[in-house]
């Protein structure tokens, strides 16, 4: 593994697997959110995302995480293996109610863009990542596995992980890679 995209719904632990392999495998990590999000939860216009993304992911190794859809032609082309966290809902759901809420109290600063979580959005707006997590959730499960059968990404190995504990089952055998 030199060139690795972690995807799933938000709330899986994308951010976190990436981190994790990206020190065991001494590679950079790209965060795709820290690119995307600018300050005041703006998006980066696409343009712009693609052209850093392509330069963010122009070397050797690297592993990455996110699931944006405008640069996956960019990011799957040039990576050698796609985990995917398909975990249950359940899981994302209370992943994200509890990091939100963490998040809220702390005051964390997303992405050194000066964003901040709050409860308030996380339960009472349209922005709402559990209602994104809801939203998104079954069309990824039945979207990665056709994207995964294209010509185009027949080069990917494939790590489809279904719990965190399957995760940490394949993180303490040594990350194989395989496809399914």
């Amino acid at each position: 593994m030199k060139r690795v995209t972690v995807v799933g719904t938000s709330g899986s632990g994308k951010t976190t697997l990436a981190q994790r392999l990206s020190e065991k495998l001494a590679i950079s990590h790209v965060e795709l959110d820290a690119i995307y999000w600018q300050p005041n939860w703006t998006s980066l216009p696409v343009d712009q995302f693609r052209q850093r993304v392509d330069t963010a992911l122009s070397g050797d190794t690297w592993v990455t995480d996110g699931n944006y859809s405008m640069v996956r032609d960019i990011v799957w082309a040039r990576a050698d293996t796609v985990i995917w966290l398909d975990y249950p809902l359940w899981v994302m759901l209370w992943r994200v109610f509890w990091r939100g809420l963490r998040r809220s109290v702390t005051g964390e600063e997303l992405w050194e863009s000066g964003n901040r979580e709050s409860m308030f959005r996380h339960l009472f707006t349209r922005d709402s990542l559990l209602l994104w997590v809801l939203t998104t959730y079954r069309r990824r499960r039945k979207e990665y596995p056709i994207l995964l059968t294209q010509p185009e990404y027949s080069h990917l190995r494939l790590v489809r992980l279904r719990s965190p504990e399957e995760m940490e089952r394949w993180w303490e055998g040594g990350y194989p890679a395989y496809r399914e």
